[in-house]
This record gives structure tokens, C-alpha cells and sequence, in this order.
């Protein structure tokens, strides 16, 4: 793998942070791209004259192509390094949104937006990689919650104008805002990403198979897939359950459901801020995991007594709560799996999220036909449970006090390669 060395000494912090603005820009509009269907939900109830059921499948869509490239996009981050992955992914994605654009059945639509959602992962693993190669690890944390805010946000900016653009251009609108959109942020990533330099490339690193001998790899994993249950349970039904159920409008309920994203952001900086700060990823996670179980209960009780505005205010508190444990979890699997399988290890972190996220769209559609959206609700709040006692009782992070590690860190915080290299020898 190439690594561009060219920026290096005190310019290196100044560099890590704007890899770090493209790689939220990036991870922001590949979420638009994969969250327009579920916002097209109402249109599709009403214009389509779809089955909740089936336009759940249809907003699964983009997750589930997703499901099929995830490692195969981390791997190439791996060898090719992050730049022109995330480049390229995106230049398709943008391709397919507008093709999707001219299907003529909800087959075909379903297949260009499935395959944009392929093309989208790129930036899933790949900004990952950026993040952890550019920040040292009393940094991550913060750094990758930052990151991670990046889906919130893209969820956010969904909320707000896909119903808008679908009430006044039909399903078209939505679609070619997420095209044109995704081609712009692809063109500022191929010009101003640079892959991260990683000492590595001039000392000895292990390329021993992290998921040998220790479990907490796959136990992240697991419990990341069952996180993810009811994020993607509000994100997909959120609006819906609000306009349909308790009585809101289509433009105010967007509203609340963008608000809700946008404080998740905040949120996924905090919690990452606070493993920094407790020293401890799986820590902060088992936090937020029991916070999940509270507030989805509390949104089934709203939702059982037909509150508006309580009900909106659960649906924000519990969205906020649902998002905060992906960087957390993304930080612990890349320092776990160490630079050479980073990029492999989020390919399958975010692949197992994206089996559950493909399922929630049907399953949940259906759950809510047959039992209404309460029941469903508190359903979902069995996962989280459920991820309780699986969380490893510590953090796993096999280089962190390596001569490696060490002078990788130092790299990111601005010493030059050169007289790192000479400490080494």
C-alpha cells in the first residue's frame, strides 16, 4: 500500500483534521444516500400505494447492498489505501442514485438503490481507517466520534428534505439531490484525502490474524449487531410512527426527526470524548447500551398512551441514545484488529450491522401491522438486552504501548517520521 508521506512535521495536526472534515463529509453523504428510501415511506404509503411491509423492504434496500461489499471495500482500503476507495465508492453511488431515477417499477428502483448502497460502503471502512491513522489513541475517541457523527447528520438532512422534495418533485427530487450530492463530496475526497503515514510502513508490525485466539473481536461485533436493532427501528419508523400515529404533520415531524439526529451527533462526540477520558471503550459502551433498554421502554409507554409531544420528545431522547454506540464500538475494533486488518475488521463490524439494519425495514414493518408500534418498541428494546452481558469486560488493544504504536501516534501529533525513525533504531 502507497502512503503519502508528504505531509509531515507541524503540519500533521492541521492534516489530520481536515481528513477528518472529508471523511465526515463522505460518511454524510453516503447515510443520505442509504436513508432517502425510508423517508420516501409516506410517498411510497400514499402515491405507491405500497404495503408498510413493502416499502420497509424498499428503505432496506441500500443496507442490504451494502451487506455485500463491506469487507471487500475494507480490504482494499487495506491494500490500496483510503483515498481512491472513498473517491471511487462514491462516484458510483452518485451514478446509481440517478439511475434509479429512471426505473420504471419498484423492482428496478429497488436494484439501483440497492446497488448505490454497495458503491456507499466505501466510505464506511475507509473513513475508519483515515481516522484511526491520523489520530493517536487518547485522541480516537473524540476523533471518531466526530466521525461518526457523520451518520446522524446524513439521517438528519434526509429527515429534512426528502419529504419536502418528494411533495413537490415526486420521487425523482429526493433522488437526484442524493446523486448530485454524493458526486460532489467524491470529487473534494479525491483531491484533498490523503492516506494516512503510518510509521509501520518502516518497522516490523504483526500481521498475525487478530481474530485468532481471542474472542472480543467477534463479541464486539455481535453486540454491535444488536445495537444497531433500534437505531435503525427509529431512523426507518420514526416519521411514520410520528405523522401516522400520533397526528403530526409531515414538515414538523421531519423537523423533530432531523433534531433528534443532530443531538445524536453531539451525543456520539461526548460518549467518545468520555472513553478518552474514562480510558475505556467497552466501558462507556456498556453505558449506553442499559440507556437503550430505559429509553426504548419509555418510547412504547408514549406510544401506548398516544402522547404527541411526549411521544416526540421520547422518540428524540432515544434516537440520541441508539446512535451512541457506534463509534465507540468502530474505535474498539480498529485498535483491536491494528493497522494491517483495520480495514477488514470494520468491513465485517459494519457488515453484521447492515445484516440486522437490512432486517429491521421488513421485520419491524411487520411486527407493526401485527402488533402495533408500541409493541413493536418495546420489542426492540430485548437487543440492547440482550448485548448487555456479551460487552467484554475490557478493552482490547494490542499495540497501544508498542515502539509502533508509539511512533505512530507521535506522527499524528505532529513529530516528523525521521527523527521518529531514529528513536526506533
Amino acid at each position: 500500500m502507497k502512503t503519502d508521506h508528504s505531509i509531515t512535521g507541524a503540519s500533521t495536526t492541521m492534516a489530520a483534521w481536515l481528513m477528518l472534515t472529508l471523511g465526515v463529509a463522505a460518511q454524510a453523504a453516503g447515510t443520505l444516500v442509504v436513508s432517502t428510501p425510508a423517508y420516501l415511506i409516506p410517498y411510497l404509503l400514499s402515491e405507491r400505494g405500497l404495503s408498510l411491509a413493502d416499502a420497509g423492504m424498499l428503505a432496506a434496500a441500500p443496507t442490504l447492498g451494502m451487506v455485500f461489499t463491506l469487507v471487500a471495500w475494507g480490504a482494499a482500503a487495506d491494500r490500496f489505501g483510503e483515498r481512491w476507495v472513498i473517491a471511487g465508492g462514491l462516484a458510483g453511488t452518485a451514478l446509481f442514485m440517478l439511475l434509479a431515477v429512471s426505473a420504471t417499477d419498484t423492482v428496478g428502483l429497488g436494484a439501483m438503490l440497492g446497488l448505490a448502497g454497495a458503491a456507499s460502503a466505501s466510505s464506511n471502512a475507509a473513513t475508519g481507517r483515515v481516522v484511526v491513522g491520523w489520530f493517536p489513541r487518547p485522541r480516537r475517541g473524540l476523533a471518531m466520534g466526530i466521525r461518526q457523527m457523520s451518520q446522524p447528520l446524513g439521517v438528519a438532512a434526509a429527515a429534512l428534505t426528502v419529504p419536502m422534495m418528494a411533495a413537490h418533485h415526486g420521487l425523482s427530487g429526493p433522488l437526484v439531490l442524493s446523486g448530485i450530492t454524493a458526486s460532489v463530496v467524491a470529487v473534494a475526497c479525491a483531491v484533498g484525502i490523503r492516506n494516512p503515514p503510518r510509521a509501520m510502513q518502516n518497522i516490523t508490525v504483526s500481521r498475525h490474524n487478530p481474530y485468532k485466539g481471542s474472542t472480543f473481536l467477534w463479541r464486539i461485533h455481535a453486540v454491535s449487531m444488536l445495537l444497531v436493532a433500534p437505531q435503525f427501528t427509529l431512523s426507518i419508523f420514526g416519521l411514520v410512527w410520528l405523522t401516522s400515529a400520533l397526528g403530526w404533520a409531515a414538515t414538523p415531524a421531519g423537523t423533530v426527526i432531523a433534531l433528534a439526529q443532530f443531538l445524536g451527533a453531539l451525543g456520539r462526540i461526548a460518549v467518545g470524548h468520555l472513553s478518552d477520558r474514562t480510558g475505556s471503550r467497552v466501558t462507556v459502551l456498556r453505558w449506553v447500551a442499559f440507556s437503550c433498554v430505559v429509553v426504548m421502554l419509555l418510547l412504547a409507554l408514549t406510544g401506548w398512551q398516544e402522547w404527541a409531544l411526549p411521544g416526540a420528545l421520547a422518540l428524540t431522547l432515544a434516537t440520541v441514545v441508539s446512535v451512541a454506540d457506534n463509534g465507540l464500538a468502530f474505535t474498539s475494533v480498529a485498535e483491536a484488529a491494528g493497522p494491517r486488518w483495520s480495514g477488514r475488521a470494520l468491513g465485517i463490524q459494519n457488515t453484521g450491522q447492515f445484516i440486522t439494519a437490512s432486517a429491521v425495514g421488513p421485520v419491524v414493518g411487520s411486527l407493526v401491522g401485527l402488533l402495533g408500534y408500541p409493541a413493536a418498541f418495546a420489542l426492540a428494546a430485548l437487543t440492547p438486552l440482550i448485548a448487555l452481558p456479551l460487552i467484554p469486560a475490557r478493552d482490547l488493544c494490542p499495540g497501544t504501548d508498542s515502539t509502533a504504536t508509539r511512533v505512530s501516534e507521535q506522527i499524528a501529533g505532529g513529530d516528523h517520521p525521521g527523527r521518529q525513525r531514529s528513536r526506533v533504531q
